[in-house]
């Protein structure tokens, strides 16, 4: 009796933890569609921009302009962005392990700075040896795109002032709902195009001069960069947790079957011992 005790008991567990993933599959599919259309409205943005200030800034001239110039990366400045919370598969160590890498591959020559985005990222680096100059680790979710800005702005104040010689973000792109890419790609200096890319392009009179123009533009890209690498970042993470939450009510409706069919066949198992038990009582009596 107390084994269908049990068994009973597993399976209301059970189905309150599905009802719970199942309310938070819904809670994570409204988060991603409002995500999912802020980057998809603003992709087209975000990926010609960066061509654009390529194409300004080769007309300048290569190093020309503070956040052009290339030096060896003696100091190398990361940001790294993840979630706050969990609950969203391998969204976060897969990125851990690949910023890790990347880390370590910089730290062999370079001294190597982190700022923290994600209260994951805080937990993770905190146990390695990086020091880490901004975090931001409370309702990451929540950020205003004046504190990204922010962000940016330190960035930007880093470079120019020599105080690192390149600066890297590593990020969950979204890809699709199947699985987030992780993308780290330089920030600082800005990559100018190849030149195939400009070749037979006469570069116009300019009114204000390029330099006048860079000087917006260029702090507007990092900007906008950051920004970008933030919001796609979020809606991979909502859209991870969405699936993982769809995975987990599904194995809980399995593990229901699997535990109610096994309940039938104790209760049934039951049932016919104590009809063999009757049944050979009355045979005992009829003689």
């Amino acid at each position: 009796m107390s084994t269908l005790i049990d068994l009973r008991r597993r399976i209301k567990s059970v189905r309150n933890s599905q009802q719970i993933t199942q309310a938070m599959k819904t809670v994570s599919t409204a988060k991603f569609k409002k995500a999912q259309r802020v980057v998809l409205e603003s992709r087209p943005f975000w990926h010609t921009y960066p061509d654009l200030v390529g194409h300004v800034a080769g007309w300048l001239g290569d190093g020309n302009h503070p956040l052009l110039a290339k030096r060896e990366e003696k100091k190398v400045e990361c940001l790294v962005i993840t979630s706050d919370k969990g609950l969203c598969g391998a969204f976060n160590s897969n990125l851990l392990e690949r910023a890790s890498s990347f880390l370590e591959e910089k730290a062999a020559q370079a001294e190597v700075r982190i700022i923290v985005v994600g209260k994951k990222a805080l937990h993770f680096f905190k146990k390695k040896d990086y020091p880490i100059d901004q975090a931001y680790a409370d309702r990451v979710e929540k950020l205003s795109p004046e504190v990204l800005r922010g962000i940016a702005q330190f960035l930007i104040e880093l470079y120019v002032l020599n105080q690192t010689d390149a600066v890297y973000i590593i990020y969950n792109e979204f890809k699709s709902i199947l699985a987030p890419r992780i993308t780290i790609t330089r920030l600082l200096p800005v990559s100018l195009p190849a030149a195939e890319k400009t070749a037979g392009f006469l570069p116009p009179d300019w009114d204000p001069e390029v330099r006048a123009i860079l000087n917006s533009l260029l702090p507007l890209y990092v900007e906008n960069q950051v920004l970008h690498s933030f919001f796609e970042s979020q809606a991979a993470e909502q859209a991870a947790r969405m699936m993982a939450m769809e995975n987990a009510t599904k194995n809980a409706e399995d593990l229901i079957s699997d535990l109610v069919l096994l309940l039938n066949k104790i209760r049934q198992a039951g049932i016919t011992k104590e009809l063999l038990e009757i049944m050979t009582a009355v045979e005992e009596l009829g003689k």
